[in-house]
């Protein structure tokens, strides 16, 4: 009978490590199997040969499942498999509605994107992400809740600190937002109306934030002659503020700043030598891309369009504003010439898109100096305002930063109805972009490492803990590509061109690109934040 006992023990402890492998039940079917694959697995260590096993929404086995019957079965041989990518950057929200599938993202392997950056989102969350959940979309959907978003809806764009009682009802909405499912606090310390908020004011909004477990992710108050600062700035929210903070698309623009990543890496490296928990995020680009009315001062832009057109009526204010657009243009996003700044899109005039303010200007009659480009920027501003490619960043800063263990990777990209207007490459090309050129071409990062930027690492920002990763039990959000051919398309003249490379992209255990083709599938869910009332 002892001996009986100990057999049964035995058998026991035996189900239970095939259990915790993955590998019990293998005699039944799987939805889909990824067999023969480099695994990628999204934590940073080298890849390793394996099939993967998946039933409904989540993976249920890593190993040599040879003999195991699937519904599909996918020869990965050759290929990696990798987590799908997690861009905790986009502004996907403007063309998710117009392409659901969001190709230009399936195409470079993200499966799930972050809204509400830089400071703006929707007010309030809850509905409108029941919006998205009716859509329904191909990728997995997440937000922040923008400071600048909350502000407007209490002050309006006032360049002036809020009161007490102003305060206490912007707190009121952050929290609001928290409970509605997002993931932390977005600033954009740089727009309207957050560049008329004191710091102070950020740090009281952060610290709701903080205690119910969101992050603080900052477009910075400046990333130009003042961006040491800004660093600084964002440091001091995380840190007073008791929560996470991130510096988002970290840059240095202008060529006075060139090379200042030295510096601003080293705040960041003592800042979490002393305990602030500070992190950044780039695209791999030498171009941001905003509106722009960002070349014009900031106090130009209290009140909104009217105000700002009755601004550049007056001739006085219109001199101040022209001079202003002169030395932003010399030193700051112009890097010095205006045919560095180019159109992506004007609502009033399509035909301006991937024109550059050297040729608008000359259109104009006017020789393209930087005086007449800055007439140029006051007419589009005037005219409603149009958004912008501003080619002033250096490639040594761009590698520097990515460097970094504490960089990960985000596109600030959109959704694009393809062949309209001249979007940023970004929206097309930055994972792809990241391992074709600075992992397989300039092995900046290792295929490992990159992946984990993409995948592990913002998951774990956001604290997503069911994705991210390949393990058993996690979501099955996983992405089937070539790492020798992988590559972005995209070129800032030709933008509308997807990404090449990645094969297979699952969703929540769905095929949303299987074989380079889109599907029919729609299986993105709404992620929410850690204090979501579900």
């Amino acid at each position: 009978l002892s001996h009986l006992c100990t057999i049964g023990r035995m058998v026991r402890c035996a189900v239970m490590l095939l259990w915790a492998a993955g590998l019990w039940g293998q005699t039944a079917p799987y939805d889909v199997i990824v067999a023969g694959a480099r695994v990628v697995d999204g934590s940073g260590s080298p890849w390793f040969l394996a099939d993967i096993g998946i039933r409904g929404d989540s993976i249920a086995a890593i190993g040599a499942l040879g003999s195991a019957t699937a519904g599909v079965r996918i020869d990965a041989r050759g290929m990696a498999v990798a987590p799908g990518f997690i861009d905790i950057h986009s502004h996907g929200r403007r063309g998710l509605a117009a392409v659901p599938t969001a190709e230009n993202y399936l195409r470079e392997g993200v499966t799930t994107i972050v809204e509400g950056p830089d400071g703006s989102s929707p007010l309030p969350i809850a509905p409108f992400l029941e919006g998205i959940r009716k859509m329904p979309v191909s990728v997995n959907f997440a937000t922040f809740v923008g400071q600048g978003s909350i502000r407007q809806a209490v002050i309006g764009l006032a360049n002036r600190p809020a009161t007490p009682a102003e305060i206490e009802k912007m707190k009121g909405l952050a929290a609001q937002a928290m409970r509605d499912g997002a993931f932390g606090l977005s600033t954009g310390l740089f727009y309207v109306p957050g560049n008329f908020t004191p710091t102070e004011e950020v740090i009281e909004l952060a610290r709701v934030v903080g205690k119910m477990g969101g992050i603080h992710i900052s477009h910075m108050r400046d990333e130009a002659s003042h961006v040491l600062d800004s660093v600084r700035e964002t440091i001091r929210i995380g840190e007073e503020g008791g929560l996470p903070t991130q510096i988002t698309h970290h840059k240095m623009i202008g060529q006075p700043n060139w090379g200042k990543s030295v510096e601003s890496l080293k705040l960041v490296e003592e800042a979490r030598a002393r305990g602030v928990d500070v992190t950044i995020d780039q695209y791999p680009y030498t171009a941001s891309s905003t509106g722009i009315a960002a070349l014009l001062p900031q106090w130009a832009l209290e009140g909104g369009q009217k105000s700002t057109s009755e601004r550049l009526a007056a001739p006085d204010q219109r001199a101040r504003i022209k001079a202003a657009i002169v030395q932003n243009l010399k030193v700051d996003r112009g890097a010095g010439d205006p045919r560095n700044v180019a159109i992506v899109n004007c609502s009033f005039d399509r035909t301006l898109a991937g024109r550059n303010l050297t040729r608008i200007t000359q259109a104009r009659g006017s020789e393209p100096s930087l005086e007449n480009a800055a007439e140029t920027v006051m007419d589009l501003v005037n005219r409603g305002g149009c958004s912008a490619v501003y080619h002033a960043i250096a490639e040594e800063d761009v590698v520097r930063i990515m460097r970094s263990p504490l960089t990960m990777i985000a596109s600030d990209g959109e959704i694009p109805v393809f062949g309209q207007a001249a979007p940023h490459p970004r929206s097309y090309g930055t994972f792809a972009r990241v391992l074709g050129v600075y992992v397989r071409e300039k092995n900046v990062l290792t295929l490992e490492d990159a992946v984990r930027r993409m995948s592990a690492y913002p998951a774990q920002r956001l604290k997503i803990w069911d994705r991210g990763m390949l393990r058993p039990g996690m979501k099955a959000d996983l992405i089937v590509f070539d790492p020798a051919t992988v590559a972005d398309r995209a070129e800032y003249d030709q933008p509308h061109q997807y990404s090449v490379g990645v094969h297979d992209v699952l969703v929540n255990g769905k095929f949303v690109l299987r074989q380079d083709k889109v599907t029919a599938e729609r299986p993105g869910r709404v992620l929410l934040g850690p204090s979501a009332e579900r």
